[in-house]
């Protein structure tokens, strides 16, 4: 049964923003340096708690600004700021052209058809000279779990018999393909950093389960089904997982890569 938008954000908040977004975030206050920034933008927030994680560190020089996807996010990271008396203007605005020093930006669970926009818009308000990074999955993430969607598909009839799991490997980009969008974007001096990510699951249930997966992951990788295929899947790819591992975990690994540049 889907959730609300509502649930979702408290679901985001709760088991999704420590599990998943952590591993990308911790690439960022590794490799981004934000010490001769005065403004900086963070798109896609989530519910705020990298943001505010950056305010604490740098809030007395730097302006931080943030984006949030939705209302309901947006409510859980302002009560967030509230409570820790940060100033933080989160906010669901389109910001204007070139108005940032640096904007930083989460993509690990935008669409991935829809990276190369993403990245357009992420460039788009960042002031000339000023620093871009994107944090996402890279081709070879999820693996995995792509093999045994597959043979779902194929054994179930679903999705043109595995057309879905094709496109979900094929709409993952390379490390050249993301630095072919940053360039077109109007970036130079590219760099990506990457780090594999593991995420274990004791069985086939706790993995399709897991609010991670059920919520947020399992919606992209069946994006192209339709509302009945889709109901298929999950309990299908659950029996898969616990046939071929015959009692041990699962794991499926993620690139989690961060790509940097600067407005040219």
């Amino acid at each position: 049964m889907s959730k609300n938008q509502n649930e979702l954000a408290f679901l985001r908040d709760l088991a999704v923003d420590g599990e998943w977004t952590q591993r990308f975030v911790d690439l960022v206050d590794k490799h981004l340096d934000l010490s001769d920034s005065e403004n900086l933008l963070y798109i896609n927030a989530g519910t705020g708690g990298h943001a505010l994680a950056l305010y604490e560190k740098f809030g007395e020089k730097t302006n931080i600004f943030a984006t949030c996807e939705n209302e309901d996010i947006l409510k859980i990271a302002r009560d967030k700021a509230a409570a820790l008396r940060a100033d933080v203007d989160f906010a669901t605005l389109r910001f204007e052209d070139d108005s940032f020093d640096t904007v930083l930006a989460d993509a690990s669970l935008v669409r991935f058809a829809e990276t190369e926009e993403f990245i357009d818009d992420v460039v788009r308000v960042a002031r000339t000279g000023g620093e871009v990074a994107v944090f996402l999955p890279m081709a070879g993430s999820f693996g995995e779990v792509v093999s045994l969607l597959w043979e779902v598909l194929f054994n179930e009839g679903l999705g043109e018999h595995g057309a879905a799991a094709e496109k979900l490997i094929r709409d993952l980009p390379t490390v050249s393909r993301l630095e072919e969008f940053a360039t077109r974007a109007g970036l130079v001096n590219v760099r990506t950093e990457t780090a594999i990510e593991v995420f274990e699951y004791e069985n086939g249930t706790e993995f399709i389960t897991a609010a991670l997966v059920a919520d947020f992951l399992l919606p992209l990788w069946t994006e192209m089904l339709d509302e009945n295929e889709k109901e298929q899947v999950p309990e299908k790819l659950a029996q898969l997982i616990d046939a071929e591992d015959a009692g041990l975990s699962f794991r499926f690994s993620v690139k989690a890569t961060l790509l940097t540049g600067e407005k040219e």
